[in-house]
């Protein structure tokens, strides 16, 4: 597959890449994995030698064969050979007083379980030599958590020494939609709905899908329910690192929030236990949900709901992990029937979350969020406020436009209009047919 998009971050990092040249940069960049951070730095850095560390589980001393076989490969200089990575790094930081070039550490968060102490040792080698040195360190990780923790905790030693930061997402729908033209270009609507309801935009799985050919709702669920299929383990190779020991409780909640089971007190009742450190943690921590409030409620509100951010992992958990048992018997046609049973109503719900993107990503509203009561009734889709218009817009999202009534959108939203008494107010619906 092709390389898409990317070219804001592709502009910010050789704006980085060119900076190196004067003083010595170190960026922390951040994606889940499959996201495509590997391919975006690839192609970013075309002006200086590149050097590529992958920090893989093994033995440190392994790992510091492989590196300087990479440093002797790309800047044709035999660095040496070392036993454990601080020496190295601190090699590699006086050769970047010589010359200017762009290394990348990838799943640099893996120091931890290797040789934590190489993170204390990072930050003195390179407070004693970077304003000397040349060189454009690139440290980049998936597990969130960790990474965030290693640079934002004011306890780690490597706390504010880098000099930027990026968060690498996922695929706009415009870039989902330019894919799909140049792969399958005959694609309908409902194509384009269930590709982003199991891609999200995520690199890796668009390229399996484009890799299968599978660009509709069959081929797709074909390719996801074919034994040894890339996608079945993938909800559990993504997070069992992220969660540790106690990834049954997460895996849990999870897969209930991905059951419409959107509320705290819903899951708790169901699981018997206190999820509030759970879902801080889910939340605040590991990036993977988040806690919606309605329109106009203040942010100590507890009428919140829950949601999966990733598409993917809330389809994988709606469907995979709810159902292993007979995955793991290999009844996958007993799994897809399933799916196809409640497809309507599911991807009912991720056609929501593609129009909420859609107005997120025009950049035409300040705020954006669902409305529903104190009783959780009274539900409106979305509700857009454009304060410098002064403008609402409610939209009632629907797979069939016959099913959508403006009149009762316009009756729900009466309590939030009597509130903005200055503002115009527009209703609209939404459909397959307006994607």
């Amino acid at each position: 597959m092709k390389f898409y998009d990317r070219t804001s971050e592709i502009a910010t990092l050789q704006n980085i890449e060119q900076a190196s040249a004067e003083a010595a940069q170190m960026t922390m960049i951040i994606g889940r994995r499959r996201i495509g951070k590997t391919t975006l730095l690839k192609n970013a850095f075309t002006v200086t030698p590149f050097l590529y560390f992958f920090i893989a589980k093994k033995n440190e001393v392994l790992l510091c064969d492989e590196f300087s076989q990479e440093i002797n490969e790309k800047l044709g200089i035999p660095i040496g050979s070392y036993s454990s990575f601080s020496e190295l790094f601190k090699a590699i930081m006086q050769l970047s007083q010589r010359m200017n070039f762009t290394l990348v550490i990838d799943e640099f968060q893996e120091f931890r379980n290797i040789n934590p102490s190489v993170f204390s040792d990072m930050q003195n080698i390179w407070d004693s030599t970077k304003d000397n040195s040349k060189i454009n360190l690139i440290l980049c990780g998936s597990i969130y958590s960790m990474m965030k923790r290693i640079f934002e905790n004011s306890k780690e030693p490597l706390f504010g020494r880098a000099t930027a930061r990026m968060i690498v997402k996922t695929f706009d729908i415009n870039t989902i939609k330019e894919i799909l033209s140049d792969y399958h270009p005959n694609y309908t609507n409902e194509d384009l709905l269930a590709f982003y309801m199991i891609t999200g935009g995520v690199a890796k799985y668009i390229e399996q899908l484009v890799n299968k050919k599978a660009f509709t709702k069959k081929t797709i669920l074909n390719t996801l329910f074919t034994e040894g299929s890339f996608f079945l383990d993938e909800g559990r190779d993504v997070l069992v690192d992220e969660f540790g020991k106690v990834y049954g409780n997460y895996f849990s909640i999870l897969s209930l929030i991905a059951s419409s089971k959107t509320d705290r007190g819903q899951i708790e009742s169901i699981l018997n236990m206190d999820i509030g450190g759970y879902l801080e943690r889910l939340e605040k921590e590991y990036n993977i949900i988040k806690r919606n409030r309605p329109f106009g409620a203040k942010e100590g509100s507890r009428s919140n709901k829950y949601k999966i951010e990733d598409n993917f992992l809330n389809f994988w958990f709606r469907f995979i992990y709810k159902y292993r048992s007979a995955v793991e018997i290999g009844n996958l046609d007993y799994v897809r029937d399933i799916v196809e049973r409640d497809y309507e109503t599911y991807s009912g719900i991720i056609l929501e979350k593609y129009f909420r993107t859609m107005m997120i990503e025009s950049k035409e509203f300040s705020d954006i969020q669902g409305y529903w009561n104190s009783k959780g009734e009274n539900e409106i889709d979305i509700v857009a406020v454009n304060e410098f218009e002064k403008r609402l817009v409610f939209c009632e999202v629907k797979r069939n436009p016959r099913r959508i009534s403006l009149g009762e959108l316009e009756n729900k939203a009466k309590d939030i209009v009597t509130k903005y008494p200055k503002f115009t107010a527009e209703y609209k619906g939404l459909s397959l047919e307006d994607m």
